[in-house]
């Protein structure tokens, strides 16, 4: 594994995955306009209300989110038939994985022999745990795979191995020769696979938002409520990935059983063919970003002029709709909360505290000890140039990867707790919850970590519940929204749709009980109940307006231009039509 041999997709399937694109695209491109112009109410309506105090502002570094770039010789099963073989791997700063022939190769500036984005990928250092995920790919088709060759690769022992597993492309398998290295190695990676998993979730441009949102409610509209990692990567990276998990159980019935070998081997070739599908959907996922990028540009300034002058007329209409629609569905809503959400929300939301409690701690620990190390440096050797150095050398801690582990094991230890809690209402984004967990954590907390705190607990908390209130409330709910269509669609702005609406009454009723937890544990005084103050998304870091993976591979389409205020989504629907192919 790791050469790339020909592509195992004949014409007529890659014509047909080209059509499967085209449709995902024609399907999802209404629902992410409607969000664009969500998003550009809900920035300007925050940057015209109440500002937060200076003095409880998150001290964020200024430095873009990266990792060190990591280099060094490992040994690699590639080839056809697959045998080890050495490399020289290096990591680039971007999470973006390089191996070449060797060291030379790449200091004269070959080309590598492969290269892979880390988005997606599970780290695995246990050759036991990786043989039993293998074996579990073709479980249906495992026969005696003792009774393949006896001196199979798979078998024989790899003493400081790192395999790098992904759902839907070809697995890496690498050796390391000591075990400095391979722990090196895994530092390195775990930091490139985090990086590049939250690409989006760090962006606080409006754009970013108003896709996540898109997906999320792509997906409701298909009848996926339940929050997952699907988000992580780029905006081609998670198209790719909502398709690739539309199409995977009719790929393993169509192609499954003609695959060569048994056991294992066919598990290889299973994901060599995943690999050549994934390859060909993001490839068109992100050319047709790229063309709708133009569009996407006009259509924002467009919006910015259209809403800025109307806004507060805007948000006043808003309100009337909403008093009018918690009216209708107050019964059923607070039935469907008390029922089944309030018995389970407290433990989550202590659950949560103490994740975040921990990590900041550990923050707090490592700041102290780096204090302590300036100071006691400094008074060893007060000089200019060691003061500059010892500060550099603190302002680097947050991209530290063996300083930081603390931080984030702490993190990492809440993921089996809360994924029983979170599970019942259809989480499975426990790997989005620990980046997210991580990622505050490497932005260095001060005086404002229960600010943070706070945040972190309101917006994940509305990832694990939202998404399963709505599902409880869609046969009986809905129904109620279509009286209320003429009032919305007096207001004239795409900006706002009765089922945005909708979605933020339930997500206002959700924050209420959150804040009367936090409350409880917290003390009044340190929590704000409105909802306008309530920052629900996860992720927070200024500056890390990232580039979309069609502008990252094309290099022609232009930047979404930044912007520094947070957003709440407002959730309006495409037509009932969009959705139907």
């Amino acid at each position: 594994m790791g050469g790339r041999p020909s592509s195992p997709l004949d014409k007529q399937q890659r014509q047909h995955l080209r059509g499967q694109v085209d449709t995902l695209m024609r399907n999802f491109l209404p629902c992410y306009r409607g969000q664009l112009a969500a998003s550009i109410l809900r920035q300007i309506s925050r940057e015209l209300g109440p500002q937060e105090p200076a003095g409880s502002q998150l001290l964020r570094s200024k430095k873009l989110p990266r990792v060190r770039e990591h280099r060094g010789p490992l040994t690699q099963l590639r080839g056809h038939p697959p045998r080890w073989q050495p490399i020289f791997c290096v990591l680039r700063g971007d999470g973006r994985l390089e191996w070449f022939s060797h060291k030379e190769e790449y200091e004269n500036g070959g080309h590598p022999l492969g290269s892979t984005a880390l988005t997606g990928y599970t780290l695995l250092t246990s050759q036991r745990e990786y043989l039993r995920l293998l074996d579990a790919l073709c479980s249906d088709s495992l026969e005696d795979h003792t009774q393949e060759e006896p001196d199979s690769l798979l078998e024989v022992p790899v003493s400081f191995p790192l395999f790098l597993q992904h759902p839907f492309r070809r697995h890496l398998c690498f050796s390391a020769a000591t075990r400095e290295a391979q722990h090196a190695w895994r530092l390195a990676l775990q930091g490139g696979i985090r990086l590049r998993g939250t690409v989006l979730q760090r962006s606080q441009a409006p754009a970013a938002r108003a896709f996540l949102d898109a997906v999320r409610l792509y997906r409701q509209h298909q009848g996926h409520f339940g929050d997952d990692d699907v988000t992580l990567g780029s905006d081609a990276e998670v198209l790719t990935a909502v398709l690739m998990r539309e199409q995977l159980p009719a790929l393993r019935a169509q192609t499954l059983p003609g695959l060569r070998g048994s056991g294992r081997a066919r598990a290889w070739a299973w994901t060599e063919l995943l690999d050549a599908v994934h390859a060909a959907v993001l490839a068109g996922a992100s050319a047709g970003l790229c063309a709708f990028q133009p569009e996407k540009d006009e259509l924002l300034a467009s919006l910015e002029k259209t809403i800025r002058p109307d806004v507060d007329q805007l948000l006043r209409q808003r309100a009337r709709v909403a008093g009018r629609l918690r009216t209708d569905i107050r019964g059923p809503l607070e039935s469907c909360l008390h029922r089944e959400v309030d018995p389970q929300l407290p433990r989550v939301v202590q659950t949560l505290l103490r994740t975040m409690e921990a990590s900041l701690e550990a923050v707090r620990t490592l700041l102290a000890q780096g204090m302590d190390r300036l100071s006691r440096r400094l008074r060893q050797s007060p000089s200019g140039t060691q003061l500059r150095r010892e500060v550099y050398s603190f302002g680097e801690m947050p991209w530290d990867l063996a300083l930081m582990q603390t931080c984030y094991r702490e993190a990492e230890r809440s993921h089996g707790r809360l994924g029983q809690l979170a599970a019942p209402f259809g989480f499975l984004g426990m790997q989005s919850l620990v980046f997210g967990a991580q990622d505050l954590a490497q932005q260095k907390f001060k005086s404002d970590g229960g600010l943070a705190q706070r945040r972190f607990i309101r917006g994940w908390g509305l990832c694990i519940f939202l998404p399963f209130v709505l599902s409880q409330l869609e046969p009986s709910c809905k129904k109620e929204l279509p009286e209320f269509e003429g009032d919305v669609l007096a207001m004239g702005s795409q900006a706002l749709t009765t089922e945005g609406i909708y979605e933020d009454v339930i997500r206002g009723c959700l924050l209420q009980r959150i804040d009367r937890e936090l409350k409880k544990t917290l003390g009044a005084n340190d929590v704000s109940c409105t909802l306008d103050g309530c920052l629900e998304v996860p992720w927070e870091q200024e500056g890390a307006d990232e580039e979309t993976e069609a502008e990252r591979e094309g290099g022609t389409c232009p930047r979404q231009p930044g912007s520094g205020a947070q957003i709440q989504p407002l959730c309006p629907p495409p037509s009932r039509g969009t959705f139907r192919s």
